[in-house]
């Protein structure tokens, strides 16, 4: 539907900062998005205008008494966004330290003989938070493999290695690297079969900017954002808890409010930035849908949003125009597969003798903002098992282009040539 759109593609990208320059670089196409999306202007604006209030929370005079209002009405409007009704929102350092966190919490707080499981696609940000409080909380960690190939793990792999006892369980909803998404219901409900009480944590940082979020579906304890690939801003990261992950003994002041998770004053300008990134998918699903209620423009959004980005894909794989798709071009792998319908607004290739590096900079050059990604302690969960030493990650979203597409195979077949 967006693809059909010119007017409504240019009215997306009027609302996104740097759309299509660089303040250091000068004009640039924006393929990095997986790295930290573009940023909504209504967001910069709100940041300024928030950065610029001395007041406080907590505090009895008008100043703080709105603060505590526009706090409520983001958590509100996030609640809307991700579909939950029960449960709570806070923000805290970042989307890895609020995972730390989460999964701290429910390690410690395990019966002794219980189980850790995760799997071996996700992020270090939780699979690292997970083997370190296993560890300390004197659990066994059990590894789920993932396919190489399709850069998946399904419910029947972690099907595999569960038991009765495990007490936490880690997923991730997208891979950095890959892009391509974890069918997050289907996860957490094989587990709820095999160990009901199981506390089941969710990285969503990578999948947030593509919509389609339904918490009240997944029957999980926890699911962590970055704003900043959301369409934010850095310096904070969002979490939802369950009512029962709330509930469990966590760090806290001695004597506060037992449900609180906060650390300190935090800043109400995140708050109320998370409150534009949801007027934004609203205003979005408004375009796109005839609906009224906000929970269904939002919806529409993400389906629209979720369609575009496969009809930009797919350019990028099979080509536009008369220009070949990655697929097409001799040397060039494309991780995850050629065909995937989980692949989420990314594809990562490897070019046989064409060190990633240099294709990025060869790109870069040409004003393509592309990025490298290596068989480190970041990617190397994903490129090692395909042996490689490195990929080129392209990441789109949807206020991206087919031009912007046409515009990087262009660069890359020449190179080819």
């Amino acid at each position: 539907m967006i693809q059909t759109r010119p007017e409504l593609i240019a009215a997306i990208r009027d609302r996104f900062a740097h759309v299509d320059e660089c303040p250091f670089q000068g004009p640039r196409i924006f393929f990095e998005n997986a790295g930290g999306a573009l940023t909504l202007k209504s967001v910069v604006d709100t940041s300024a205008r928030f950065a610029a209030i001395p007041d406080n929370q907590g505090r009895d005079n008008p100043a703080s008494h709105a603060l505590v209002d526009i706090i409520a009405r983001a958590r509100a409007d996030m609640a809307t966004l991700m579909n939950t009704s029960s449960g709570q929102f806070f923000v805290g350092e970042s989307g890895t330290e609020l995972l730390f966190r989460l999964i701290r919490t429910a390690c410690v707080n395990a019966s002794q003989g219980g189980v850790v499981i995760g799997s071996s696609i996700e992020h270090p940000a939780s699979r690292s938070a997970a083997r370190r409080w296993a560890e300390i909380a004197d659990l066994p960690y059990v590894d789920v493999g993932h396919d190489a190939a399709t850069g998946m793990v399904t419910p029947e792999h972690y099907r595999a290695k569960l038991t009765p006892d495990v007490a936490v369980a880690t997923i991730v909803h997208a891979s950095p690297v890959t892009g391509i998404g974890m069918d997050v219901a289907g996860i957490a409900k094989t587990i709820r079969e095999i160990a009901p009480d199981a506390l089941i944590i969710v990285d969503g940082i990578q999948h947030a900017a593509h919509g389609q979020l339904d918490l009240d579906s997944y029957d999980i304890d926890g699911y962590v954002i970055s704003p900043y690939k959301a369409f934010s801003r850095h310096g904070y990261g969002v979490a939802w808890i369950s009512d029962r992950m709330t509930a469990l003994p966590h760090d806290m002041l001695i004597d506060a409010p037992a449900t609180g998770w906060e650390f300190g004053t935090r800043d109400t300008g995140a708050y109320a930035t998370m409150s534009d990134v949801v007027s934004y998918f609203d205003w979005l699903g408004g375009e796109v849908s005839d609906a009224t209620e906000p929970r269904a423009r939002i919806e529409a959004a993400g389906q629209a949003i979720h369609a575009y980005e496969t009809h930009l894909t797919n350019a990028l794989i099979h080509g536009t125009g008369n220009l070949p798709g990655l697929a097409e071009m001799e040397g060039v792998t494309i991780i995850g597969g050629v065909d995937n319908p989980a692949r989420e607004g990314l594809v990562s290739i490897a070019i046989d003798g064409h060190a990633s590096g240099d294709v990025v900079t060869r790109l870069n050059d040409h004003g393509i903002r592309t990025h490298i990604r290596k068989a480190d302690h970041y990617s190397g969960n994903v490129l090692t098992p395909l042996d490689l030493n490195d990929a080129v990650r392209i990441s789109l979203c949807h206020y991206n282009t087919e031009a912007e597409v046409a515009a990087l195979l262009s660069v890359i077949r020449d190179m080819l040539e």
